[in-house]
């Protein structure tokens, strides 16, 4: 009997899912259903698009038609899942034209994402107010760019800090809103991130931390921010404030919520509800050094997640190890990324650390183009073993994440780290490795 597979939500973790589902049983029925007017495309390019460096928002759509006919993937677009009957085993869902239908299923992916928090500001409903969550957000925002002189942005999160820059170069004077008393608050420490403000400071862009924005002035559109008694001109006002898992219709079918707020889910990424998975940014995990729960909202975890589903909801086998809730991106001429615990986190779960700090270059001093490299370590004290690291650097940060992030899965020490093996030339790299050096200070204060 041919295996029917119902994915709600066609981005990154649904369409992922789709794909190892069809190469795990090639003859199953898969039917994904999105809300949009197309299948996959990449949220985490959008600011990109905004300042040029991506030509138009079509080159963000990572599949053609052709390559859902080819999988033989059956992709209904402007199609809305409505309610999930978990005993009866099927979907409700309704077209653009209002037409209902109820699907059977043997085997059911959720994979809804995320929807954009909005937090309780007076005016944030005012024409002039955005978010950058969907492609046709990032349209009406570009649009809006044009006749821009000022800007401000609620959040300092990536998507917060990449808009920014774009806004930056497209000669839009831009201030960001920080609530908190440092930018990037889930991915780094305050050291780490009063790096990151400095540089972006140093480019023109306003930071205002530890005070919320309080109302969006303005008749009938915005024309400033109010912030600790300040007014912030923004002919423009970016809502950044950050995603929430969009678990609505799990709720409603009662399967069960984890304690971050994501869909409760296994190792094979099964929910709750028998023949049921969830994937993505709706889906909790588990943090892969605590092993507490945790809701990542990346899209590097999303596809990992959505491979999982797949090939288990295809009647495959495989498990996904957890998160590390690694993260990069690169703002100006600089990138920024962590991976594993902050300092913070970490004393907020009782984990005693050991923090080695170390400032270098990328190149060999004497070498044209050295560019400055910040890197900080945190060793457990107890193992001694690798628990997160945060790196600002010039360029080559994000290989050096991914060097630290395979270190914490794999419970590498900081004996082992110091030992290891690196490589030198002076055109692309210093004699010492600056994760080995960052290593020996973290070992210095053991």
């Amino acid at each position: 009997m041919t295996r029917r597979i119902v994915i709600i939500g066609a981005n990154a973790a649904g369409t992922d899912a789709a794909s190892a589902a069809r190469k795990t049983d090639r003859k199953a029925e898969i039917i994904l259903l999105t809300k949009e007017d197309r299948g996959a495309y990449s949220r985490c390019g959008l600011p990109f698009v905004l300042d040029g460096h991506i030509p138009s928002f079509e080159n963000l759509v990572v599949y053609p038609p052709s390559f859902y006919k080819m999988m033989k993937l059956d992709l209904r677009v402007e199609t809305e899942a409505k309610s999930i009957d978990t005993e009866a085993k099927t979907v409700e869902v309704e077209d653009k034209k209002g037409k209902s239908e109820t699907l059977e299923y043997d085997s059911l992916i959720i994979a809804t994402g995320a929807k954009p928090f909005i937090p309780p500001i007076e005016g944030i409903d005012k024409e002039g107010v955005f978010t950058l969550h969907t492609l046709n957000d990032g349209a009406e925002l570009l649009k809006a760019m044009k006749k821009a002189k000022t800007a401000a942005i609620i959040g300092s999160g990536l998507v917060g800090l990449e808009t920014a820059v774009a806004f930056t170069r497209m000669n839009i004077k831009t201030t960001v809103i920080e609530m908190l008393p440092y930018v990037l608050p889930r991915m780094l420490d305050k050291d780490m991130a009063m790096e990151v403000q400095r540089r972006l400071e140093e480019k023109g862009i306003k930071v205002m931390l530890g005070k919320p924005a309080e109302a969006i002035i303005g008749k009938d559109r915005a024309e400033a921010v109010s912030v600790g008694g300040e007014e912030v001109p923004a002919d423009i006002v970016l809502n950044s404030a950050g995603v929430r898992p969009n678990t609505k219709l799990a709720e409603e079918a009662g399967i069960a919520i984890g304690e971050t707020g994501g869909i409760k889910t296994d190792f094979r990424m099964r929910t709750s509800a028998e023949d049921v998975y969830a994937a993505g940014d709706c889906a909790e995990t588990t943090h892969i050094v605590t092993g507490k729960p945790c809701l990542p909202l990346l899209g590097a975890t999303a596809v990992r997640e959505g491979k999982v589903a797949g090939v288990n909801a295809a009647g495959g086998y495989t498990t996904f190890p957890g998160a590390l809730c690694s993260a990069v991106s690169q703002l100006f001429d600089f990138e920024v990324g962590s991976t594993g615990l902050t300092e913070f986190s970490a004393s907020r779960l009782g984990v005693e650390v050991a923090v080695g700090r170390i400032s270098g270059l990328t190149r060999a001093r004497y070498y044209p183009g050295a560019k400055p490299i910040k890197v900080k370590l945190l060793i457990e004290k107890e193992e001694k073993r690798i628990v997160g690291g945060q790196i600002v650097g010039g360029e080559e940060v994000t290989q050096r994440i991914n060097i630290l992030s395979l270190a914490i899965q794999k419970r590498t020490t900081v004996y082992e780290l110091i030992k290891a093996d690196t490589c030198y030339a002076p055109s692309v790299c210093e004699t010492w490795e600056p994760l080995v050096l960052a290593a020996e200070m973290a070992l210095k204060r053991l």
